[in-house]
């Protein structure tokens, strides 16, 4: 019997390409190819094996769905007309004590030393920190307070510059998170899980809202100097990954030393047009590749070296702070000059919101006060209080917290009884997840509020609990987007920030 010619020796034969089949079909082919998209895939094969009989559908790959997905603009977002066009995250990693700050409890002075009754308590699970304690000693806040504003919202006097704008923020005590650790519950603040490997909420901006800019990343990430004394708390960049998204979605960080993105100045000998050549070469090979694999990550690469060569003016112009004001550094004072402190991020921040960032995080780690709060909170208060009040008056000012939301907050609070020794000097405080307090101000939440409300030990919500999973629903509604609508085919689910938990926007915080 004569031989087809198609069935001719394997390593010298025809390809699948040479097949009369449609040019889709082939298209899909190419692309499960791909190194990425095989190793991907492999981890997968027994449970295809076992569900083949179900059908072909079931063979469909997610890096496949991923590419057929639309793209940020065939979302139609926003929703609905935003309050706010960009948004600053102003995060306090490590978990600062509400009750030493903006959860005024003036009954427990009386209560000094006395154990928290286990009716409070009762069945929450401690950490390895303070689960074998004998006692569990009530630890009155060291610092007075005082009402402040039209509102008359009470204040630690360790933020006398919080003090000041009260009546521009949303304050809210009653934000509350499953997670008691650190990392899961930096993750489930960020990322809306606990496990890594989910896009973070600025990803979720970049990629729902796109960009308002041409010459800057939409999201940028910030994290400041670390005092010696301060608890080195450490923070990663899945804080700030794109997960499952394409990686175009990620936040750029800034450098606090040398060159504020890695590579951004040419090699000496090449000028800006050996660059441009360069890169065109170079993204003329990506497109072929494209065309050739599909893998949706070669777009994704060819826009992120077109974002980096205009960054090589975009980013030095942002940095050069020699034209500010002397009001500028009036306002935000003498730390603002030197690179890399909160308030020099704080600046940074504004001039980033100025050219139209979508979203920015700036990171102040060292509130993980499990001792000598007496000595390190005065410390961290010192560098950041001025600094917030700065921004928010800064954008205030310059008439864009109107459309800006700000945010200030950490992954959780702190325990009220002490950890450790307790003595009318000085205490320590534990990881606490039932009740921490927040703030929002500007664009689309209702300012000079204190909302919700936790027990006299400041430590359970009795009104209006706001669930971490809430307060991102209520943010993604400040920016026009309905949370359960931005969502993301992968591994099966329609991925979204706000996870399968049931989330609701707080309505009662909006403007």
């Amino acid at each position: 019997m004569k031989q087809h010619p198609l069935c001719t020796d394997p390593d010298h034969g025809p390809t699948i390409m040479d097949l009369p089949i449609a040019q889709g079909m082939k298209a899909e082919w190419a692309e499960l190819q791909t190194r990425r998209h095989f190793l991907g895939r492999a981890g997968k094969v027994l449970g295809w094996a076992a569900l083949a009989s179900l059908g072909d559908r079931m063979l469909n790959s997610d890096a496949h769905a991923a590419s057929v997905l639309p793209k940020p603009q065939e979302l139609k977002l926003p929703h609905f007309a935003p309050k706010a066009k960009r948004a600053i995250y102003l995060f306090m990693s490590g978990g600062p004590p509400q009750m030493d700050l903006l959860d005024y409890k003036p009954n427990l002075a009386q209560l000094y030393d006395k154990d928290i009754p286990e009716s409070v308590r009762g069945a929450q699970q401690l950490t390895g920190m303070t689960a074998g304690q004998a006692r569990f000693p009530i630890a009155p806040s060291h610092w007075a307070f005082k009402q402040y504003g039209k509102s008359g919202a009470w204040v630690s006097d360790l933020l006398p510059y919080t003090a000041r704008m009260v009546d521009d923020l949303t304050i809210i005590r009653s934000t509350n998170t499953d997670a008691i650790n650190h990392e899961p519950a930096i993750m489930l603040l960020n990322t809306g899980n606990m496990n890594a490997g989910k896009p973070c909420l600025g990803a979720w901006l970049s990629y729902g809202l796109g960009s308002m800019n041409d010459n800057l990343p939409t999201f940028m990430v910030l994290l400041s100097k670390l005092n010696p004394k301060e608890n080195n708390q450490p923070v990663s960049s899945r804080l700030w990954s794109s997960g499952f998204l394409s990686s175009e979605y990620a936040g750029v960080g800034l450098r606090s030393a040398g060159d504020p993105v890695l590579y951004l100045t040419d090699p000496k000998g090449v000028d800006r047009d050996v660059r441009r050549k360069m890169l065109d070469a170079v993204n003329e090979i990506n497109r072929q590749t494209y065309q050739e694999l599909g893998d949706p990550e070669t777009n994704s690469r060819i826009s992120q070296y077109e974002m980096a060569y205009r960054m090589q003016a975009s980013v030095p112009e942002l940095t050069d702070m020699s034209r500010e004001p002397q009001s500028t550094w009036d306002l935000y004072g003498p730390d603002a000059k030197e690179p890399g402190t909160y308030a020099y991020n704080c600046l940074m921040a504004r001039r980033m919101a100025e050219r139209d960032v979508r979203f920015i995080q700036v990171y102040k780690r060292g509130w993980d006060v499990h001792a000598d709060v007496t000595g390190m909170l005065p410390v961290l208060c010192q560098e950041t209080d001025r600094a917030t009040y700065a921004l928010v008056t800064d954008l205030k000012q310059r008439g864009l917290l109107d459309d800006t939301l700000v945010i200030w907050g950490g992954e959780f609070g702190r325990t009220v009884y002490s950890q450790g020794g307790l003595s009318p000097d000085n205490y320590g405080r534990d990881h606490h997840p039932r009740c921490f307090t927040t703030w929002m101000a500007g664009g689309g939440v209702r300012p000079g509020i204190t909302y919700g409300e936790t027990d006299d030990y400041s430590y359970n919500v009795v009104k209006d609990p706001v669930p971490v999973r809430d307060f991102n629903a209520t943010v993604l509604h400040c920016l026009g987007i309905d949370h359960n609508k931005l969502t993301y085919k992968f591994q099966g689910l329609d991925q979204k920030l706000t996870g399968t938990t049931p989330a609701a926007v707080v309505t009662n915080l909006l403007a």
